[in-house]
């Protein structure tokens, strides 16, 4: 039993182990946004999402994250549907409860720049800027450690 339990400790840990999720996280978002990856490594990829959007995935350590950014002032009904289903893809949070999280986190950023609703096990915070360059918003689902 203790060889098992160190055997599954020592699998846990491994890089190879850790990439092969991080893959797998990869090809959900990739088949639920139906975007194509334009980057990646080991524990990060880039979708490609249109000419104004990005995707990205972190899958570093023991807490994933997915992000999307937009350059623009009016932010898109696409920008929510690919936000909703790469978080969904990543965390399993239900569409419409993320859909709702995201769009208070989205509405608190334009007041006060940025901010954040936990959801379900899960955060989604979001960020509005706008510079000389334009404005830009960025929201990230982030998986909250489990106690």
């Amino acid at each position: 039993m203790r060889t098992a339990l160190a055997l599954l400790l020592v699998l846990a840990a491994s890089p190879a182990l850790a990439e092969s999720s991080c893959s797998d996280l990869i090809e959900r978002v990739r088949a639920a946004t139906g975007t194509e990856v334009a980057e990646r490594n080991a524990d990060f990829a880039r979708f490609d999402a249109g000419p104004q959007t990005s995707l990205t995935l972190s899958c570093a350590g023991d807490q994933s994250s997915v992000g999307a950014q937009y350059k623009g002032e009016t932010v898109p009904p696409e920008y929510d549907a690919l936000f909703v289903k790469a978080g969904h893809a990543v965390t399993g949070v239900a569409p419409d409860r993320l859909k709702e999280a995201a769009r208070q986190a989205r509405d608190g950023a334009q007041a006060k720049r940025h901010s954040t609703v936990d959801v379900d096990g899960a955060r989604v915070t979001c960020a509005v800027m706008r510079r000389d360059q334009g404005a830009l918003t960025q929201c990230a689902l982030l998986q909250r450690p489990s106690t």
